[in-house]
């Protein structure tokens, strides 16, 4: 079945402008969630939004600072009881116009049930090493100020354990009433980023991930733990698993199989 594609004009945010990289700012991954999931839920009423599965990231889109939008294309189908969401740009290679691909992300295509009663031990574990949000976000995280989310963090061999503040940024689209603040999931990126930074000598970008449950919506300006596991390393990459409960271990959200790898070609992340 061929897919629907429409055009797009994705507003400008200030804090997009906080997103940064090699001097360039790129629109974040959790933003391309936020669009391929709005997009879904217009058109296919039925999709389970909550449930996201095969995302990938395949090229950043910049954020121009002469303008008010991103233009951009946004196509979905249906295919094996999932919906497919691409997010693409146009560009002009020696003449010829070319679609790039940027993000793409699969949503069940049906209501899915969740456990809400899961839990998680919100526990710290036992740390090696504490880092501060004024060292991380310097030095391993150098984003602007509304990406700042992490707070303390506590690192052993292959996990750490932070506790993050998503800032009061009120809700830009009403499917945030379900897949809550990005800036939560976004924190819990700069956790393993900052975990990774321990082991390799790069600063890790995420450019995929198996799985992604939204059980509860986070807040804006709330507090919540995030852990993020390191489960396997290979050259030039490593995967984690993600949480992020809250005090009393509620869990709202997990992701599975989040791999980073170096994007950077030498050079570490730099925010605007």
């Amino acid at each position: 079945m061929s897919g629907i594609r429409r055009v797009v004009s994705i507003p400008l945010r200030p804090w997009y402008f906080d997103h940064g990289y090699n001097d360039t700012t790129v629109l974040a991954a959790v933003e391309t969630m936020i669009l391929l999931a709005a997009e879904t839920a217009q058109r296919y009423p039925e999709a389970d939004v909550r449930l996201m599965e095969n995302g990938r990231f395949a090229k950043f889109l910049q954020v121009p600072r002469d303008s008010e939008y991103i233009e951009a294309q946004i196509e979905c189908r249906e295919q094996n009881e999932t919906v497919q969401a691409h997010l693409l740009s146009q560009t002009v290679i020696r003449t010829m116009k070319r679609l790039i691909e940027h993000g793409q992300v699969s949503f069940a295509s049906k209501r899915t049930p969740l456990d809400t009663t899961a839990v998680r031990d919100p526990a710290p574990p036992h740390p090696l090493k504490r880092l501060d949000a004024e060292f991380i976000y310097s030095k391993l995280v150098p984003f602007g100020p509304a990406y700042h989310t992490l707070q303390e963090t506590l690192l052993t061999d292959d996990e750490v354990w932070g506790r993050l503040r998503t800032p009061a940024i009120a809700y830009t689209d009403d499917i945030q009433q379900i897949l809550g603040s990005p800036f939560a999931f976004d924190g819990a990126l700069h956790a393993a980023c900052v975990l990774g930074q321990q082991i390799v000598d790069y600063a890790p970008f995420p450019v995929a991930f198996d799985r992604r449950l939204i059980v509860r919506p986070t807040r804006p300006d709330s507090g919540y733990i995030v852990r993020a596991m390191l489960v396997s390393r290979s050259e030039g990459e490593l995967v984690f698993d993600l949480v992020i409960i809250d005090d009393g271990g509620r869990l709202f959200e997990e992701a599975r199989g989040v791999r980073m790898r170096d994007v950077s070609r030498g050079t570490s992340p730099k925010g605007s």
